[in-house]
């Protein structure tokens, strides 16, 4: 069946601002393809030849290091992935993983390159889009190498309440030593500060489940590092 990308209410922002013609070479070089959770849709290190648009779902942008890997954030759909790539070399440079099931949409990079090339407001909105991916990874580098662990990992339960799951109660998607990934630190440490968290009644924790109790406590904990 012909994917219809101009009539998908999960299109971008970017995506909008394109043509009729422009939407029906994008509908020709896009593939929609369901992942489920622990699917890889990027190989670091691997040729890429597409654009992936996460549609639906979530999934973890993770590195190999020298000594271990490090997750560099989670991408909440909708949203691109390998935007780097396309303008850059064609060589992924970290993977990703799906978290949670997932639809992506795979884009032919040459075609999408040739969008950008000929609709400036379409080339405009995936500059903003890497730019306040920028942003965001300087703001984590920031509080990664500043914060102590109990600042952390109250950022990343803030981040996974309000910006991922708009709820004071969720489950989380990952496992305490991707956590540990996360945050840089280990495994041990995330288990601690999450029991200690729990004792004072700063959120309830039964298994991975987690519920927010006191937010304004977690907020202070965050903003003091």
């Amino acid at each position: 069946m012909k994917n219809d990308c101009k009539s998908c209410s999960l299109k971008s922002r970017a995506a909008s601002k394109l043509s009729d013609e422009e939407f029906e070479i994008l509908s020709l070089n896009c593939a929609q393809v369901k992942f489920r959770k622990g699917d890889q849709l990027i190989k670091q290190g691997s040729f890429s030849s597409n654009v992936a648009y996460l549609r639906r779902g979530l999934a973890k942008i993770h590195i190999e290091g020298p000594y271990h890997e490090q997750i560099v954030r989670i991408v909440r759909a909708p949203g691109y992935l390998g935007l780097p790539t396309t303008f850059g070399d064609k060589i992924n440079q970290y993977s990703v993983t799906v978290i949670e099931e997932a639809e992506v949409c795979f884009i032919e990079i040459d075609a999408f390159r040739a969008l950008l090339k000929s609709n400036h407001e379409f080339s405009y909105e995936i500059m903003l889009e890497l730019c306040r991916n920028e942003l965001e990874a300087f703001n984590r580098c920031a509080n990664r190498t500043q914060k102590q662990i109990r600042g952390k990992i109250a950022d990343v339960l803030l981040e996974f309440s309000d910006v991922i799951y708009n709820s004071s109660s969720f489950t989380l998607p990952i496992t305490q030593e991707d956590l540990g990934d996360l945050v840089d630190s280990s495994r041990e440490s995330i288990s601690r500060v999450l029991t200690e968290f729990d004792k004072d009644g700063i959120i309830k924790l039964v298994g991975k489940k987690i519920e927010i109790c006191n937010r304004k406590s977690l907020q202070l904990i965050s903003a003091n590092g």
